[in-house]
Formats: structure tokens, C-alpha cells, sequence
């Protein structure tokens, strides 16, 4: 056994978050999880799928993920809608601000302000990017298209008509990350494409072209490394690619590396809490993979674990295709 390393403060976050994961508990696992990121970093076998669930726009995270992009620490990306709606009104100028959680949500209400936590947007600028989004599938109609081949174009539409904005869904694009919305009617983005269809607009989102196209580049990779903040779909759309796989004869093995961060306990019986341990008799995850899990915020977890990489000067071992 080796002993514990008691921490020491540490202006480097890169050195405070190795010393840590010489300690114990989630401070122990939250070091541990930089080991293993930068191991799939620099493994050139390896593609890297995010899965980004919970509030991540709104809670602040925008310019962490944009950096992961830019830096290549991803390549690819399953995030639920609201996110990438979120990250869209950001991009168009739509802002959202520091509020409380202790509130009169009847007053909020009243007053056109919607509530994520303790953070504060509202509602009629929310319905202006329903209608550009209305407005933008108008434009590329008639669409009948996987949501990765939507997001790349709605992208590039950003970029293209407002150059001044920044967004990860924009960066993405340019950066040729892909963005899986595997339940997009389930965001306002829906809300947005159901505006257009009900003027007429011919517009298909092709869910199942969406599990097509993302088993496809799994069963493509020489290794495949996975990261989720949160759980929910984006978790399991990545994770079932490697049981399509084995049904169409292309046994992988399961996921070289794996890292979650959440607040969901296993023990509720969630796949949002649900072990990498228990990934492995689906055969989900590789038995032998490098694999940690951080049950903290990913607000909190982020950040810390992207500047630690960043500052480390990790470089990817290849450019992913």
C-alpha cells in the first residue's frame, strides 16, 4: 500500500490536482480523473465522446467547453437540446444572470423571468431565439437530416451572421467536433422547429440516422474514450454504441476510458448514478479500462479538471478525424 499525500495549497492547479489525487475521497477521485483524460489525450488510437447533460450554459461553463473544443480535448459531443439552445441564445446576444434561489417564483412569473436555480433569463427573449431558430430552419428547408448535420449547419449559420458572437455549438462547427442532440425534441430548440413545420416548413430531424451515424464512429476508432457531465440520455446514447456494435458483429470490448462527474448516487437505481462497474456486464465498458468516478458539480469539477489540462500543455497525440 502506498500512503496518503497530505495537500498543500497550490497555485498551479495542474500540481494541486496530481497531489490530490494522492488523498481520498471525491478530492482523490477528482485528481484521479485528470490522469485519465490526459491518458486518452495522448493515446492516438483514441476518439473522445463527451456526454453534457444538467444546466451547463446557464450555470456558466460555456467558455470551459469552447476551450475543450479548441484544444481538441473532445471530439465529439451528445448534449441534451437545452444546452445547445442555451449556448445559442448566448451567441445571439440572449443573456442570463445571476439570481437566487430563494424567490417568489409567482412574482417571477409574473414578471416574465424564468428560474434555472439561481439563475435568471427571461422568457420573451427566450421565444425571440424560438422564433430565429423557427426562422433559420426556414432557411435550410426542405431538411430531412440527422441532428448532427442540424447543429453543424445552425453552427455555421451563427457564424456566418453573427460573427462577433462565440459559442461552443459555433466552434464546434468551424472546429469539426460533431453535436449529437439525441432528444432535441425535448428543448426549445423543438419548440423553435415545431414553429416552423406548423408554417409550413419542411424540416426532419432523423433520430435514428443520429444512432446510425455515432455507432458508426465508434466502431470506426481504434479506442474510444468517454467523459460525462451529468448522465441521463447523452450518457446512455454514447454508452449503447458499444452494444449496437457487438450486435453487428463488431465486438469492441467496451469504452477504453471513462470518466463521469454527477451527483447522482448508484444506489437509486439511475443511470445517471449508474457505476462504470455496472457498465461492464453490458459490456458498455472495457473490464480492464482506465475509468473514474467524481460525484461532485460539474460546475465545480469542470473548470478545476480544464485548467488543469490546459495548464499541463497536454497536446492530442493526433488530430481525430
Amino acid at each position: 500500500m502506498k500512503p496518503t499525500q497530505p495537500v498543500k495549497p497550490n497555485e498551479n492547479v495542474t500540481a494541486l490536482l496530481e497531489s490530490m489525487s494522492m488523498t481520498g475521497f471525491q478530492g482523490r477521485k477528482l485528481g484521479e480523473s485528470l490522469g485519465v483524460w490526459t491518458r486518452m489525450i495522448t493515446d492516438p488510437d483514441c476518439t473522445i465522446f463527451m456526454g453534457l447533460s444538467g444546466a451547463m450554459i446557464p450555470a456558466g461553463m460555456q467558455n470551459v467547453l469552447i476551450d475543450l473544443v479548441r484544444h481538441r480535448y473532445v471530439d465529439v459531443i451528445v448534449s441534451t437540446g437545452a444546452n445547445i439552445f442555451h449556448d445559442t441564445c448566448e451567441h445571439l446576444g440572449i443573456r442570463h444572470y445571476i439570481g437566487h434561489q430563494h424567490v417568489d417564483d409567482a412574482a417571477l412569473f409574473e414578471e416574465g423571468i424564468d428560474r434555472i436555480y439561481d439563475v435568471f433569463a427571461y422568457e420573451e427573449e427566450f421565444r425571440s431565439v424560438d422564433a430565429e431558430i423557427a426562422r433559420f430552419a426556414g432557411s435550410i428547408a426542405p431538411f430531412q437530416g440527422s441532428s448532427r448535420e442540424f447543429t453543424h449547419r445552425l453552427g455555421d449559420w451563427l457564424r456566418e451572421n453573427r460573427p462577433e458572437g462565440q459559442s461552443l455549438i459555433a466552434t464546434s462547427a468551424e472546429s469539426g467536433v460533431p453535436i449529437f442532440i439525441p432528444a432535441l425534441c425535448d428543448s426549445s430548440i423543438g419548440i423553435g422547429l415545431v414553429m416552423a413545420r406548423r408554417r409550413g416548413v419542411r424540416i426532419e430531424i432523423d433520430q435514428l440516422a443520429d444512432t446510425d451515424e455515432i455507432s458508426r464512429m465508434v466502431e470506426g476508432a481504434g479506442k474510444t474514450g468517454v467523459i460525462y457531465i451529468g448522465g441521463g440520455v447523452p450518457k446512455n446514447f454514447i454508452q449503447q454504441t458499444q452494444v449496437i456494435a457487438s450486435i453487428h458483429e463488431q465486438n469492441l470490448g467496451g469504452h477504453a476510458y471513462a470518466i463521469q462527474y454527477t451527483t447522482d448516487a448508484p444506489h437509486w437505481g439511475g443511470l445517471s448514478g449508474c457505476t462504470f462497474e455496472e457498465a461492464i456486464s453490458w459490456g458498455k465498458e472495457a473490464p480492464e479500462s482506465a475509468r473514474v468516478q467524481c460525484f461532485c458539480d460539474a460546475t465545480i469539477a469542470l473548470p478545476i479538471v480544464a485548467s488543469g489540462l490546459i495548464g499541463s500543455g497536454v497536446k492530442r497525440a493526433r488530430r481525430a478525424p
